[in-house]
């Protein structure tokens, strides 16, 4: 059975780009077209009962940018991708389960979009021993334990933001913890980070 995308995106041109990845390979149908998705009470995430939802966050206001996926997740829980058609603060970015950009190749959105749908409903089973971290997983975190942002971290290490976007959700499914002083705590404890 294919799972259903919903894609709600400002540019009909990317838009029908995004459909035209999804149609091709026949994983995945195309739920829907949306020029933006209403946060509000009346919403079509009902109707639709999309699996996959792509967004893109610059067609609203900033405080509305930021609650994108708490206002979605009160209507469905379907994996949720920003879609990266501007420039936009990385706490924007960091609620999505991934980021699908502008110029990302059609293999490349394909993997995301099933990495953010295996990974979105995983529960972590507290009887198998914890992930450990990748070395350069632990380079990320001593980076964000020092409060740098995304683009810093990717300026230092020579990454791409995705790649650091791509092992900070590595490091928050591994260890469990979601904020950043979580985070620092955690370098602490393990010795990553002096005081």
């Amino acid at each position: 059975m294919s799972k259903k995308v919903l894609i709600a995106v400002p540019s009909i041109i990317a838009a029908r780009g995004l459909e035209r990845i999804f149609s091709d390979l026949g994983e995945f149908e195309v739920a829907g077209i949306l020029r933006s998705l209403p946060l509000g009470r009346e919403t079509p995430l009902q109707r639709i009962k999309a699996d996959v939802l792509i967004v893109d966050p610059s067609g609203y206001d900033a405080d509305s940018a930021l609650s994108i996926r708490s206002g979605i997740a009160a209507q469905c829980d379907a994996a949720v991708l920003g879609f990266q058609s501007s420039l936009l603060p990385d706490e924007v970015w960091r609620q999505f389960d991934d980021v699908v950009g502008l110029y990302d190749e059609p293999t490349a959105v394909i993997k995301k979009v099933r990495d953010a749908l295996s990974t979105h409903h995983e529960q972590p089973d507290e009887s198998e021993p914890q992930e450990q971290l990748s070395q350069r997983e632990k380079e990320v975190l001593v980076c964000v334990a020092k409060g740098m942002l995304n683009k810093e971290i990717a300026d230092k290490l020579n990454l791409s933001i995705y790649t650091v976007i791509t092992h900070r959700k590595n490091i928050t499914r591994k260890t469990g913890i979601k904020t950043v002083a979580g985070l620092t705590v955690y370098a602490l404890l393990n010795n990553l980070i002096e005081v």
